[in-house]
């Protein structure tokens, strides 16, 4: 952060994106029965380093006169996400943002969460054996690998699927929007983003993971007006409006 201050007297944008509980997670297992010492750093890898990278980000941002901190999740909704450790990670970030955004309401800086659909990311590709060019010709041949029981190896939900350089774009869009800082504090998605300002994925196609998933396996409630409704105003800040 020191050297982010000296080269460039400050900072614009910020994605929290620090993951890698891949190997950590224990799908179809119930919390009594996962490896604590995981799920435990889990928690460090993906909230604590979050928090720690926005405190010291967010001094950076005031002053420049607009800044965002973008915290990525999985998921628009508050659904449970298949794993105790995961789900507290995922959720937990959502309200980050949104935490953040309520300290920050006064100033000119944004805080979002968001969320990619169906993610192709190198590690995805790897596991179903193709790769950027040719995973769309493979799989409309049938041919992606089914050989395993991650829960992410259902060949046609991964044609769904959208590039990191979708989640992007959708930073890029809301980096760019003058009126960003009304979208603080909510949680949104890279199809929905890609609807409402127009950009595309590198194929030049709008990925809408909310939909395919509506179709193929039912609906769903995501965050919408109603439900922050039940967030703002808390009690803390009718009691002291005038907190930050």
């Amino acid at each position: 952060m020191a050297s982010i201050k000296r080269r460039h007297k400050g900072l614009d944008i910020l994605v929290n994106d620090v993951w890698g509980g891949d190997s950590l997670t224990e799908w179809g297992k119930p919390f009594w029965a996962v490896n604590l010492d995981n799920g435990l750093q889990m928690l460090k890898q993906a909230i604590h380093s979050h928090i720690i990278t926005a405190h010291y980000a967010a001094p950076l941002m005031l002053g420049r006169g607009r800044g965002i901190i973008f915290e990525i999740t999985d998921g628009d909704a508050f659904y449970y996400r298949g794993n105790l450790f995961y789900d507290l990670v995922k959720i937990s970030v959502i309200r980050l943002a949104f935490a953040m955004a309520r300290e920050l309401r006064k100033r000119d800086v944004a805080s979002v969460a968001l969320t990619p659909g169906f993610l192709r990311s190198e590690r995805v590709l790897e596991h179903f054996g193709v790769s950027e060019l040719n995973w769309k010709e493979v799989g409309k041949n049938g041919n992606i690998n089914q050989n395993s029981t991650d829960q992410n190896d259902a060949p046609a939900d991964f044609m769904a699927s959208e590039s990191p350089r979708y989640i992007g774009r959708a930073v890029v869009a809301l980096a760019a929007d003058p009126k960003v800082k009304e979208k603080s504090g909510r949680v949104f998605s890279s199809w929905g983003l890609a609807r409402e300002y127009g950009f595309t994925d590198l194929d030049g196609t709008q990925p809408h993971w909310g939909d395919y998933a509506r179709k193929k396996y039912g609906k769903y409630k995501i965050c919408d007006e109603r439900f922050y409704s039940y967030w703002v105003p808390g009690l803390v800040e009718l009691i002291f409006p005038d907190w930050f």
